[in-house]
């Protein structure tokens, strides 16, 4: 998880609440040597023992053990407020303690009961004024609101950092098909490439050695001929090694009415494949990008559309080629789809950057309880 945006702001408000406890504590040192010297070495081993007991709290932070942290605070502070009135400046930092400390509902009533005992223990030292009763109450709510502030905008600033780790996690997921996806499309465009031009050259040129030797097979030259045909025969069939591992497994040997089968036969939801017009070939390409998106869309049924069947119908134009995915189960609303972060948008959104790439289009028909329907038209010229 990468740094939120407000943590400088949290790691600042620690470290002032730190500085406040350390500040307050040392001014009560420092004026009970000027007001009361014969108190000084009590307030002092005082002084030490809550400055160490916050700092023991806030170094081992457990959980566990946050009440008796609280309670043995609240109790050395209230003994440093016995021996010297200053003491009781320290309610104010320990409202931000119990607030942040204690839960939701506990907090603010540790505050008020922190901010009466303030109040009698100044009263103590010199009777009851206003300023000694309003002070520590309007403290106690300035400090209460800001506690809650507080709580809001950290809650707001973790939801906000969730949803920014949860988009950085689909671009990277996107980044990481849109690799894929072109890797596979220089694969097959070298695939083609190959097949197109080194493999045909090398079969044209093994013909016409292979014609020569029959021509005059005992004339000069002809084992270099033969040498020379042979050579090109195994040069040509390492170049189709490299078409075949440059192509999808599944068109290797086939067609892609072929592999579409194939894929039916593997799955498993019943799918039943149908095959409308008079099939050709089709670009390396296309046919490519048409049986991924048979395969993403043949993985969602059987993840999630709980379909007992599942038809792909494919269907060659006089214009272009359409494959479309149909199955009869759950259903969904793509509205509702697209607005969220899960892994079926994100496939159906890949699906369609795969067409977008070589000009076609992708559509989803589908609806709560009615089934779904996904297909992929682009136009390939008989």
């Amino acid at each position: 998880m990468t740094s939120a945006p407000l943590t400088p702001v949290f790691r600042g408000l620690r470290t002032g609440l730190h500085l406040l406890f350390a500040g307050l504590t040392l001014l009560a040192v420092v004026r009970v040597f000027l007001v009361d010297e014969d108190r000084a070495g009590s307030v002092v081993v005082l002084a030490v023992l809550f400055l160490t007991t916050y700092a023991l709290g806030i170094l081992l932070g457990r959980r566990s053990t946050t009440w008796w942290w609280l309670l043995a605070l609240t109790a050395e502070w209230l003994a440093l407020v016995w021996l010297t009135p200053e003491a009781a400046y320290l309610v104010f930092p320990m409202f931000f303690l119990y607030l942040h400390a204690l839960p939701v509902r506990i907090g603010p009533v540790a505050v008020i009961a922190s901010a009466v005992l303030a109040v009698v223990a100044i009263a103590a030292h010199g009777g009851v004024s206003v300023g000694g009763v309003v002070g520590p109450m309007v403290a106690a709510m300035v400090a209460i609101a800001m506690g809650l502030g507080y709580r809001a905008l950290y809650r707001e600033s973790a939801e906000r950092q969730r949803l920014i780790d949860e988009l950085m996690a689909a671009q990277a997921k996107l980044s990481q098909s849109e690799h894929e996806k072109g890797v596979l499309s220089e694969r097959t465009r070298l695939a083609g490439e190959i097949h197109d031009t080194v493999a045909q050259g090398l079969s044209s040129i093994q013909m016409l050695l292979h014609a020569a030797e029959r021509a005059n097979p005992e004339g000069a030259g002809i084992d270099h001929i033969r040498l020379a045909r042979e050579t090109a025969a195994d040069n040509l069939a390492e170049a189709r090694r490299f078409v075949r591992e440059l192509t999808p497994p599944a068109l290797v040997d086939d067609s892609l009415p072929g592999a579409l089968r194939r894929l039916a036969r593997s799955s498993s939801t019943a799918a039943q494949v149908t095959i409308e017009g008079d099939t050709r070939p089709l670009p390396m390409p296309v046919a490519t990008a048409l049986l991924r998106i048979a395969q993403g869309a043949l993985a969602n049924v059987d993840k999630h559309a709980q379909s007992p069947t599942v038809s792909i119908e494919l269907s060659y134009l006089d214009t272009g080629v359409s494959m479309s995915i149909i199955d009869d189960g759950n259903g969904f609303d793509p509205s509702v789809l697209a607005a969220s972060h899960d892994d079926n948008a994100f496939g159906l959104d890949v699906m369609r950057r795969r067409m977008g790439g070589l000009g076609g289009t992708l559509a989803v028909d589908s609806a709560p309880g009615k089934g779904t329907s996904v297909t992929a038209a682009i136009e390939v010229p008989a």
